[in-house]
């Protein structure tokens, strides 16, 4: 049986190992490390952090060295892995109850949803549209300007706002066609 508190021989039986001597080793700290990782996490979590640890110090054990004590380093990376889980999991939780939170009314509001998609399938329409058109279009029914003052603020004949708004309805109509019957019946 060997002694794992000479901490000298392990690192060096580690260092020259083809995979016996690391078994033995994985064999010996897997419980300890096991245990102290139930502390923080659970068994599932716990058990899955101590295999990356045993899994970095194979990949790593040529780079060990024999003044290093075995035992605190992979207690410590344990630690440390153990509270990086934890942050991941209070971050994924949080992140989970925001998108919950904001699409609960969608939910329970089928109204607000429908408002919200056509809002943004509009938007995208509008957005679709040459610049010329969508700006008259926005002069007039969101800014709510006539078609004299748009033609004086664009600095051209009101037979061209006519134009350019009347292109910039008919190609909505285009791009909006399949929700047209919906949006009629939320305007309603």
């Amino acid at each position: 049986m060997n002694d794992f508190r000479d901490n000298t021989e392990v690192i060096n039986n580690l260092r020259h190992d083809n995979g016996t001597y690391f078994e033995m080793v994985y064999k010996y700290y897997f419980p300890f490390l096991y245990s102290y990782a139930t502390q923080y996490i659970e068994k599932e979590e716990a058990k899955e952090v101590v295999q990356e640890t045993m899994l970095w110090l194979w990949e790593n054990k040529s780079t060990l060295m024999a003044d290093m004590s075995l035992k605190s380093l992979l207690f410590t990376i344990v630690k440390n892995k153990s509270i990086n889980r934890i942050h991941h999991d209070h971050i994924k939780n949080r992140i989970h109850a925001s998108i919950y939170e904001k699409q609960e009314k969608m939910f329970d509001d089928p109204d607000f949803y429908l408002e919200n998609e056509l809002f943004a399938l509009f938007h995208e329409a509008l957005d679709k549209l040459p610049e010329d058109l969508r700006t008259v279009f926005e002069l007039s029914r969101m800014d709510g300007l006539t078609h004299k003052e748009i033609a004086e603020k664009l600095q051209v004949s009101c037979q061209t706002v006519n134009y350019r708004l009347g292109k910039a309805l008919q190609l909505l109509r285009v791009e909006l066609k399949d929700y047209l019957p919906i949006l009629l019946i939320l305007l309603m």
